[in-house]
């Protein structure tokens, strides 16, 4: 099982599209600074999760969520309140 997760971060206005297969240890890890990326932009919190049955046809979706489109998509659906 693997998971496409989208982060917002709390004191920023950034996402972060990741994929993993064990998605609560990585979430701490965005969390506790030991991704270089996320690190300067915590704490994080989870928005959107979607669920696969390998790793990779989650990065395929991952991928798309990092285009132009997904990017449009995911401004459109998940932050536009």
């Amino acid at each position: 099982m693997a998971t496409v997760y989208i982060l917002k971060s709390l004191n920023f206005d950034i996402t972060y599209t990741g994929s993993t297969t064990d998605l609560i240890r990585r979430l701490k890890e965005h969390n506790n600074g030991e991704c270089c990326y996320t690190r300067k932009y915590s704490p994080w919190r989870l928005m959107y999760r979607e669920d696969f049955i390998d790793l990779s046809a989650a990065r395929k979706r991952e991928r798309y969520f990092k285009s132009c489109a997904g990017r449009k998509f995911i401004k459109k659906n998940l932050f536009s309140q």
